[in-house]
């Protein structure tokens, strides 16, 4: 007979930071119902509040290695790490926000729930160590950001970014699903830790069908969540939703989408799958070669491409899909036996790099747009240099970070993949994520040109407000003290242990 749960079953004291903004989100949005329309920029300092306290809560479990909710939800140190760049993009997102919202005339209280609602979606993820967990954290994230990608209606081009959006989303949705069905039937589970030892037994035993079945999961499930982390080739939907998305959404997609793809991913690899190997005894899993392609396809399509770009928007969106090789280098490095824990080490500590990075370049790009959505060519940054010295330094920093030039956060992160790249023996690898960084200069250096050594009188960057401002200068410092002082994230990164499998 089937006994209820009681709360000492569920656990909830470890789920708090998640569940707590899940639940603050759906206050908020019957907050807003009452709130009339030119005060919206309270429903901001709410969410804003908000986010702090869901991370102090954070910090006070950030120790905690437990289970909730029947062993489906996880708190260890590598959620935790996550949860910390999750909130600081939310955070740093919203600022952005409140008053581009004012001034293109889209403000919709609305629309800082949605980031809420989104922000928890991908705290799941990090927490997720069931399937089903994975599935649920996928969808919060995704659906919010399908509707704030179409904010500016009638805007035909966010009209087209939130429609490409949804529904190519809904297919890599699908393909997770599907997956994931394939691996509950080979292994008769959803968790993590109990796939990993139904694995060990399929892989022991000859002529077992279930590998097959195996091996297709594993596959759909890299391409549902390649989706998501804009990996080549899933990656075409990127730059015309980018493109088309209000800047401050733009912003968010890039880095917190990519935090809850790869945080699933790392788990479902490390944890679930590291020893599906083709051959007992081998100590690669099969699927690191197929991620190892995808990672360099995308770094050389990633950075190629963007050469090509006159938008800024657009030039980011394949930059963002770069950086997603870079981390799947990472991802591909967890399969070599013993690397599991340097893997997700590094790549929590590129997203951490490359959320303070992109978010400022997005800050600087934001200011000089026009309410009409125009002024993001590249051209518009000629002359920032005379206009705008500060802004156009701060930008100079980002592109260089990006860029992995010493002393900036993107340095370090770039530093702490190819160690890894190269622990786990993928020398062809990690030349190609090497070239790839020097070619990638081409475009990232031509930005400081056009605002320091082309001559223009420079855009006022009218954008540039009072929330703007704190945003550049957070991300500005974060970009710095990073590089300077790395272990401040790396600190926070060592006790990382994801190959250690809970019971």
């Amino acid at each position: 007979m089937f006994e209820a749960p009681v709360l000492a079953d569920l656990n909830l004291g470890v789920t708090l930071p998640s569940i707590f903004l899940a639940l603050y989100a759906t206050i908020l949005l019957i907050v807003d119902i009452f709130t009339p329309r030119e005060h919206k920029t309270r429903i901001a300092i709410l969410a804003l509040a908000g986010v702090v306290i869901s991370f102090v809560l954070n910090l006070a479990t950030y120790n905690t290695v437990d289970h909730a909710f029947f062993d489906m939800y996880t708190a260890d140190a590598f959620s935790a790490f996550l949860n910390i760049v999750s909130l600081v993009t939310a955070f740093i997102s919203i600022l952005l926000s409140i008053d581009y919202l004012k001034r293109t005339g889209i403000e919709r209280g609305e629309f800082y729930t949605l980031i809420l609602f989104t922000t928890s979606g991908i705290m799941f993820m990090g927490h997720a160590n069931d399937l089903v967990v994975i599935f649920v954290g996928l969808e919060l994230l995704s659906i919010p950001l399908y509707v704030m990608a179409a904010l500016r209606y009638p805007d035909l081009k966010s009209e087209e970014s939130g429609m490409k959006y949804f529904i190519l989303g809904a297919f890599a949705s699908a393909f997770f699903v599907y997956g994931a069905a394939l691996i509950y039937g080979a292994t008769g589970t959803t968790n993590l830790p109990e796939i990993f030892q139904s694995v060990s037994v399929i892989t022991a035993s000859e002529g077992n069908s279930s590998m097959m079945i195996l091996l297709m999961g594993a596959g759909l499930v890299i391409v549902g969540l390649g989706f998501k982390v804009a990996a080549v080739p899933f990656h075409m939907w990127t730059p015309d939703v980018y493109e088309g998305a209000p800047t401050p959404v733009t912003a968010f997609m890039s880095v917190g989408a990519k935090i809850g793809g790869f945080a699933a991913l790392l788990r479902i690899m490390i944890i679930a799958l590291p020893a599906l190997v083709v051959i007992d005894g081998q100590t690669t899993a099969a699927w690191q070669q197929t991620i190892a392609l995808i990672a360099a396809a995308t770094l050389i399509i990633g950075n190629f491409v963007a050469i090509a770009q006159t938008n800024i928007k657009r030039m980011l969106a394949y930059s963002s899909i770069a950086h997603a090789g870079y981390i799947l280098m990472a991802v591909a490095a967890a399969g070599t036996a013993g690397v599991g824990d340097k893997a997700a080490q590094s790549a929590v500590v590129y997203l951490m790099a490359y959320m303070f990075t992109n978010l400022g370049a997005f800050a600087v790009a934001l200011a000089i747009e026009k309410n009409d959505g125009t002024g993001t060519n590249l051209s518009d940054f000629v002359g920032l240099g005379k206009s705008k010295p500060a802004l156009a330094l701060m930008m100079a920093v980002f592109m260089l970070s990006l860029t992995g030039i010493p002393l900036t956060a993107g340095f370090i992160g770039k530093w702490m993949v190819f160690q890894a790249t190269m622990q786990a023996g993928l020398v062809g690898l990690a030349i190609v994520g090497v070239l790839t960084s020097v070619a990638s200069a081409f475009y990232y250096v031509r930005i400081i040109v056009n605002m320091f050594l082309r001559d223009g009188e420079g855009d006022p960057a009218e954008g540039a407000t009072r929330y703007v401002n704190w945003a550049v200068y957070l991300t500005f410092a974060g970009t710095l003290l990073l590089g300077i002082f790395p272990f401040l994230m790396l600190n926070l990164a060592n006790p990382i242990t994801l190959a250690v499998i809970a019971p």
